[in-house]
């Protein structure tokens, strides 16, 4: 039997060995007890096939009962969710993100939802949002429930090995002068979707695509180094969160064929290096 083989080898093994074999490998176990000697007597089985099989029992009994707990971890996915704004909205997961989570864990063992609508804040996410004057907005928390519509049918009776959170945006609250609330509201959010989903936040990967280098005079966008300032300080309170730099995104020809400098939002081969990244800061934790 191969004990030296990993679990779950062990238990295919077990599983396609022929059952009638069985009684050949225990003959002496049903005869004479599982004491290891004569029935009457104190001599010792003398049979080497018995003494052998003494030996083979507990082992296989135990394989045999955490079998069926290897098969439930060998079946286990990876989830991954990514939302945001914009530049989230812009990327699409198979070109580079899905392809690289697929090469490195499986195609059969990933599920990947992606939902983003450009131009949102996040408090169209996070419920717990309130304005500085501590005022509720009128749309609170309706993206992520539509996000959610999707996260839910897409796990629904599986097994999660993992769940990662991806999240693309702060621009919005950035020009509406909302920085100083950004941090409460990323770590308010990713708690939102752990609990939502069972799982304790500590144990949920964060991934932020930190804002880019677009506004870093925040001339247009009053509050975009604050914004940048408060991902990073979320991304570097746990071993498991991490943020992504998007600064080098944003030059060369975007979707549309046009160059750009600089910009807003990334450009065509940008979008793909996003997720490559995105895909790279998410992986690190599972591979541990």
């Amino acid at each position: 039997m191969p004990l030296g083989l990993p679990l779950g080898e062990t238990c295919s093994f077990l599983f396609s060995f022929p059952m009638h074999a069985f009684p050949v490998l225990i003959p002496s176990f049903h005869r004479f007890g599982c004491q290891g000697t004569r029935p009457g007597t104190s001599r010792p089985l003398s049979n080497p096939l018995t003494q052998r099989s003494m030996k083979v029992i507990p082992s296989l009994l135990l394989a045999l009962l955490l079998c069926p707990v290897a098969g439930a971890k060998d079946h286990a996915k990876h989830l991954f969710v990514l939302s945001g704004q914009s530049n989230m909205q812009g990327h699409r997961p198979d070109e580079a993100f899905t392809p690289a989570v697929e090469k490195a864990l499986g195609k059969d063992k990933v599920i990947v939802v992606q939902d983003a609508l450009g131009g949102q804040p996040i408090h169209r996410w996070w419920k717990g949002w309130h304005d500085p004057q501590g005022k509720k907005a009128a749309q609170t928390g309706d993206l992520y429930d539509r996000l959610m519509g999707k996260v839910k049918p897409a796990v629904k009776g599986q097994k999660l090995a993992s769940v990662s959170f991806v999240w693309m945006q702060g621009e919005r609250d950035a020009k509406m002068g909302w920085g100083d609330l950004y941090e409460e509201a990323l770590v308010g959010l990713h708690a939102q979707l752990a609990k939502d989903l069972g799982r304790n936040p500590k144990e949920v990967t964060f991934v932020i695509g930190r804002l880019s280098d677009f506004d870093m005079s925040n001339k247009k966008y009053g509050h975009w180094t604050k914004v940048r300032e408060a991902q990073v300080r979320v991304a570097d309170s746990s071993p498991r969160y991490f943020w992504v730099d998007t600064d080098d995104l944003n030059d060369g020809k975007n979707r549309r064929g046009k160059e750009i400098k600089d910009d807003l939002h990334y450009s065509a081969e940008g979008y793909k290096t996003l997720g490559k990244r995105f895909a790279e800061a998410c992986l690190k934790p599972i591979r541990k």
